[in-house]
């Protein structure tokens, strides 16, 4: 390829999608299971499934629908954030799931020469998302403590405005962490949320494992903070086993919702209408019928967990207390296993430069 006719610098330094690189690589064998990707084995709920059947015969199905998604499903949303979220005051949009989400306020709230906030070991489309939009020097990558939580004192002590003219706008928390595994106590989200308001900087929030805890084995619910300076975002991929439908939302304060639509108007018009009405569905099923579907997880888990501890020891196992994820300690001297180097998913992927792995449960 010629210099002229190039992709742009931005696209050929963003990283390559992990997930589309284990797939390509378990092509074509055999009896290999891959525990990269996070999925659920469930389908949506029944009631989701006949409103897809419905909404294949309704002509408005066929046409653009609102840019920030069907009014109904929009104040069903809006329902659920206050009982489930605590979140009133906010305004909700519907986007083609969470990445598509993130990706628009990366958009919205991110000019060319600002900085993003992640915390090792973050989301890998996370990073790709601030690379390919403004360049890899733009992502400014904090430690997490040692039992894996985004380090709030990091955040504290910085500076914003430092003297190298770097300028952070914006920090990304995962709640629960993906790929850790790791719930935030509501008190730390209040001192990032204080810390964001303090320097004046966005607090993004990622909330798609939401749903997926278990405070039944003595961990931390989830919890939402708000403000001028939060966006919320939520998904319906995992909770509902609706990955190849597509949706997510956003809850955000209203005084952004007029430029987060020209990015939205832009990029996907609307949320397939279809998926909407597949997704206000699900949400009339209710978080019961989640939980009953996510507690079916925890034996998955307990496996997990006691096959590595076997194979590995007691303290090979990290995060986990809420998500679909743990981290697991690679014994010395796993580099030079042959077969390994073709077959594994490198928390480096993630920004993690120690020795470890990512399961999926």
């Amino acid at each position: 390829m010629s210099e002229e006719l190039r992709p742009s610098k931005r696209i050929r330094l963003t990283d390559e999608p992990c997930i589309v690189a284990m797939q390509r690589m378990l092509r074509g064998k055999e009896g290999i299971m891959s525990l990269a990707q996070g999925i659920v084995h469930w389908a949506p709920p029944a009631a989701a499934l006949e409103a897809a059947r419905k909404a294949a015969e309704e002509p408005d199905t066929n046409s653009y629908g609102a840019d920030d998604g069907l009014p109904k499903f929009r104040e069903a949303l809006k329902e659920k954030l206050k009982k489930e979220n605590g979140l009133e005051g906010v305004e909700v949009m519907v986007t083609a799931g969470a990445n598509q989400a993130y990706t628009n306020l990366v958009c919205t709230l991110l000019d060319e020469k600002d900085s993003a906030v992640l915390f090792r070991p973050f989301y890998f489309n996370h990073r790709m998302a601030l690379q390919m939009t403004g360049g890899h020097a733009n992502v400014v990558l904090a430690p997490s403590t040692k039992d894996y939580l985004p380090d709030v004192e990091w955040l504290e002590k910085r500076p914003c405005r430092p003297s190298n003219g770097e300028r952070i706008r914006m920090v990304t928390i995962v709640n629960p962490g993906n790929p850790t595994g790791v719930i935030l106590p509501k008190d730390l989200l209040e001192r990032f949320s204080a810390a964001c308001q303090r320097h004046q900087v966005w607090m993004v929030v990622d909330n798609t494992y939401e749903h997926f805890t278990y405070e039944e084995e003595g961990h931390a619910p989830h919890c939402c903070v708000s403000g001028d300076h939060v966006v919320n975002v939520f998904s319906f991929s995992k909770a509902f086993g609706m990955m190849g439908w597509r949706i997510g939302t956003w809850a955000f304060p209203p005084s952004l919702g007029p430029e987060l639509m020209k990015v939205q108007d832009t990029i996907a018009i609307c949320p397939a209408v279809a998926s909407q009405k597949v997704a206000m569905a699900a949400l009339e099923s209710g978080r019961q019928w989640v939980k009953d579907h996510v507690t079916g997880l925890k034996e998955n888990r307990r496996l997990v967990v006691a096959a590595v501890e076997e194979t590995l020891g007691k303290g090979a196992v990290a995060g986990g207390s809420g998500a679909i994820y743990l981290m697991v300690k690679l014994p010395a001297g796993f580099e030079n296993v042959s077969w390994l180097k073709d077959v594994w998913c490198p928390a480096c992927l993630f920004g993690q430069s120690r020795p470890k792995v990512l399961f999926e449960i």
